[in-house]
């Protein structure tokens, strides 16, 4: 049988208060994972590489960390292409990929966000996002989005990355054809800059491309998976709601039988 002392009504409030604040508690936790990638090149400028490497480290387990898809601060330009890196690019996608990613910057270019442009998009869109959900289910209940149109805003990205895994694997890191974007090109009959069509520099097509199908799909995410999170925490504050109130009736009436037992049991 459930226990009903005061170890068990302290964890049903503890339940309780962070359901209720589920959202507050994600934005807070997830806003420091989303910023601690922008410390680690504040983390290097001051000295501290310890601190910056167990950030780059960590992080590489979620992201490839490749120098010209990367954002650097404290240098002249917030993004490089491979030919202007301190790097001797071998042609070879494995090698050059090794290369890409253990580079993290120099006192001279700056140093290296601890995740690509399109994981920033992406992790960081679901956070805004999520800061936007916040603000409107304020004032509103909010919606599941529909699974079609939530498959709508995650192909954009599906398209976007598997066509530069494709290249990247057929034509290497810089003489694929998402490198140089000559199909685009001829498309559009050659009216925009040389730096819109190649490589990956923030303004590019492919810059341009990583970031909204980021923003895109971490909207998806949000607008499906939140109001149903947020329909859960509600309906598990209000069954602890009954289950206190049934103790204070059971306390107030000492005769009657443990009657919040059952419903404690669904908590």
């Amino acid at each position: 049988m459930p226990t009903t002392g005061p170890s068990s009504s302290r964890s049903l409030t503890i339940v309780q208060s962070v359901m209720r604040h589920w959202l507050t508690i994600f934005l807070v936790g997830y806003g420091i994972f989303n910023a601690l990638p922008f410390a680690a090149p504040v983390f290097m400028r001051l000295g501290w590489s310890g601190p910056a490497d167990a950030i780059y480290t960590g992080y590489s387990l979620l992201c490839h960390q490749m120098a010209q898809r990367s954002f650097f601060l404290f240098g002249d330009r917030l993004m490089y292409a491979p030919d202007e890196l301190p790097l001797a690019l071998t042609g070879s996608t494995g090698t050059d990929t090794l290369l890409l990613r253990n580079f993290r910057g120099s006192q001279a270019l700056g140093w290296k966000v601890a995740w690509s442009d399109r994981m920033v998009s992406l992790y960081g869109g679901v956070w805004l996002a999520g800061l936007v959900y916040w603000a409107v289910a304020r004032v509103r209940a909010v919606k599941p989005l529909p699974i079609s149109v939530f498959v709508l805003l995650l192909l954009p990205l599906a398209i976007d990355g598997g066509t530069h895994m494709l290249s990247d694997s057929l034509g290497g890191l810089t003489a694929g054809f998402r490198y140089h974007n000559d199909w685009l090109a001829a498309l559009t009959g050659n009216k925009l800059p040389v730096t819109f069509y190649s490589g990956d520099a923030l303004g590019s097509f492919n810059s341009m491309m990583r970031l909204l199908t980021g923003v895109l799909a971490a909207a998806g995410v949000v607008w499906l998976a939140f109001p149903i999170i947020d329909q859960s925490a509600r309906k598990t504050v209000e069954r602890i709601d009954r289950v206190a109130e049934l103790r204070r009736s059971a306390f107030l009436q000492p005769g009657r039988a443990n009657p919040g037992s059952r419903d404690q049991g669904r908590v």
